[in-house]
């Protein structure tokens, strides 16, 4: 077929919008969150309904295009955008539907945190997410998703209730614990293997609107006893907190002395959900061990879940590495210590989140979760940039900091939604052996042309 054919073919019936090279939206339409990725699709499906979604995927495999699922677009991995190839572009399907009474949620794929949480937040709910507010609910899901609440409430596919899917074949199809439960498993923590989700439904828990912040931050030189306290404090947080430890520079923000702005040095935030009297007693440690600069206040949910967003504004350009740790070791904390001064971009971060509480509640084989359901941490080293020549040095950085901490990571494996880059071997090593067999054969069931590969790849079983 030729591109016209493929456009003509498409645009038949299709509520949404076909864009081509030379169309005037086509350069705002293939751009994406991480502004390293320039990929020039042969055709970008913009589309605004299931059928759409369908129809779109029935002309890719027809036509032998690669296709790539834009969601968010917000990974670093860029996976959602394709050369030559055939993006379908979700983003224009963000509608959230809230039922207060049931406590449910029902997200289209293209919906953003931002979507989710301002739409929950009318009714005081919410469900377990990430931490920066513009990224897509989609991939967030189908990978795991953690952030403030998960202390509490767990992971978000741990409140995934249900999910309707188009598969490789064009059907849409229901994923729950009734319907299809092994499409249902796989896609809790098994990524976009298995088809595009154009439905997410949720479980929803009592938050905010308002909540407890609690920030402190320590310089170079006191980094070691900083990590060393807050290894003490972290596993001993009660399930109506959450807690992030980040390498850092000092954000040049109102509660920041102007001399400390950029300041290279590490934090640790408590977020409150319980009352707060208790966020004071949790805070206490913290406020009497010194710290350089501290930021301590009550603050609405929806402030919370935005308040990292300017350390990864759109088109910055970006590279990450990952992996998980029992705990907080005194040669962990040495390797951390020697690798955050060495990094160059002041945006670059060492983001590490504690999983505890309600995370461990599930069994390991509930969901396609990649990690175990232990008490540990996640380790990121996201190489954040302006320019691509500092991008290439902080690459560098991100991959010697993940090498030196590599041998103290045992067998906690990897958060798969922190992959830039989709090796075979690590991610076998993410999900092990068995679980990654079990994911290859749902796989093979749903989509034994690997239709769907532009992701952290199952492999259908042959």
């Amino acid at each position: 077929m030729t591109i016209d054919t493929d456009i003509a073919t498409l645009r038949a019936g299709f509520t949404g919008t076909v864009s081509a090279p030379g169309d005037d939206d086509y350069d705002d339409a293939r751009a994406l969150w991480n502004g390293l990725i320039d990929r020039r699709p042969r055709l970008i499906a913009r589309c605004e309904s299931v059928g759409d979604v369908a129809a779109a995927v029935r002309l890719g495999v027809d036509s032998g295009l690669e296709l790539a699922i834009r969601g968010g677009g917000h990974s670093f991995s860029g996976a959602s955008c394709v050369d030559d190839g055939l993006m379908i572009d979700l983003s224009r399907m963000n509608s959230v539907v809230v039922d207060p009474v049931a406590r449910t949620a029902v997200c289209g794929p293209g919906a953003s945190l931002a979507d989710l949480d301002g739409a929950t937040q009318q009714h005081g709910l919410a469900v377990p997410g990430g931490t920066i507010s513009h990224t897509g609910i989609a991939g967030l899901t189908l990978g795991g998703g953690f952030g403030w609440l998960t202390n509490g409430h767990g992971l978000t596919i741990d409140n995934l209730t249900g999910a309707d899917v188009i598969l490789a074949d064009g059907r849409l199809v229901r994923a729950s614990a009734e319907e299809n439960p092994d499409l249902f498993w796989a896609i809790r923590g098994g990524g976009g293997n298995f088809g595009v989700v154009t439905s997410f439904e949720y479980r929803l828990h009592e938050v905010g609107p308002m909540v407890n912040l609690g920030m402190f931050f320590w310089d170079l030189d006191h980094g070691g006893d900083m990590l060393r306290l807050v290894r003490e404090i972290a596993p001993t947080l009660p399930r109506s907190a959450g807690a992030m430890i980040a390498g850092l520079n000092a954000p040049p923000a109102p509660f920041v002395a102007p001399k400390h702005h950029f300041k290279p040095g590490y934090a640790f935030i408590i977020a409150g959900f319980g009352s707060p009297e208790e966020h004071a007693r949790l805070v206490a440690p913290l406020r009497d061990a010194g710290p350089l600069f501290e930021f301590v206040t009550p603050m609405p949910y929806v402030g919370l879940q935005s308040m990292l967003d300017d350390s990864a504004p759109w088109g910055i350009n970006a590279y990450e590495k990952a992996l998980n740790l029992d705990e907080l070791t005194d040669d962990v904390i040495s390797v951390i210590t020697e690798m955050i001064p060495l990094k160059n971009s002041p945006m670059s971060i060492m983001p590490m989140f504690r999983l505890d509480g309600a995370y461990c509640e599930p069994g390991e084989d509930d969901t396609a979760f990649s990690a175990r359901r232990t008490p540990m941490y996640v380790a990121n080293f996201a190489a954040v940039a302006p320019t691509p020549d500092l991008l290439e040095l902080d690459r560098a950085w991100s991959r010697g900091f993940y090498e030196a901490l590599l041998p103290h990571a045992g067998d906690a494996g990897v958060y798969v939604n922190f992959m830039a880059e989709y090796e075979e071997d690590r991610v076998r090593a993410a999900y092990g052996q068995a679980k990654y067999q079990r994911l290859a054969r749902i796989k093979a069931a749903y989509d034994p042309a690997n239709v769907f590969h532009r992701n952290m790849n199952i492999k259908p079983e042959a």
